[in-house]
């Protein structure tokens, strides 16, 4: 990755809405390069996609929290599509394969702490999950920009 497509990462994370030839003015490049640009960086799989940021609580999400899930042994051949299961729950805003003394930990978003309760019961009747543990976010602040570093 040059200086330009660093550039370009950084911009549209900053602001996905930029239009193209918003963010090749800023380049000073002509529109139809800046276009090329952020194709390739799609094609490489730099770019995986725009997203709009919501605030969890005005949507009605407003409890947090972090489930670490323990999966039983005889389950672990089969860890990466129980991930892609929980992943899938509607109220699961991402899930993470860990090393510790969890396999899983599910990052969700509820509306009440009976809802993140019902959510950890109905997901520790699952036969592959051996122990099952939450805790409630109270506040959370996420990088608006992460950096590109300098690649081999």
């Amino acid at each position: 990755m040059d200086e330009t497509d660093r550039t370009i990462v950084r911009r549209l994370q900053q602001d996905a809405r930029l239009s193209n030839r918003q963010l090749a003015r800023e380049l000073g490049v002509a529109d139809s390069t800046c276009l090329a640009r952020v194709a390739a960086l799609q094609d490489r799989g730099v770019i995986t996609g725009f997203h709009a940021a919501v605030d969890l609580g005005g949507i009605g999400r407003s409890v947090q929290a972090h489930v670490s899930i323990k999966i039983r042994p005889q389950a672990l051949p089969t860890a990466s599509v129980f991930c892609d299961a929980v992943a899938d729950l509607p109220d699961v805003i991402a899930v993470y394969m860990v090393t510790g003394e969890a396999d899983l930990l599910a990052h969700v978003a509820v509306p009440t702490t009976d809802e993140l309760r019902e959510f950890v019961l109905q997901l520790a009747r699952r036969p592959e999950i051996a122990d099952i543990r939450s805790s409630i976010i109270y506040l959370s602040r996420r990088a608006k920009v992460v950096e590109p570093v300098d690649g081999p």
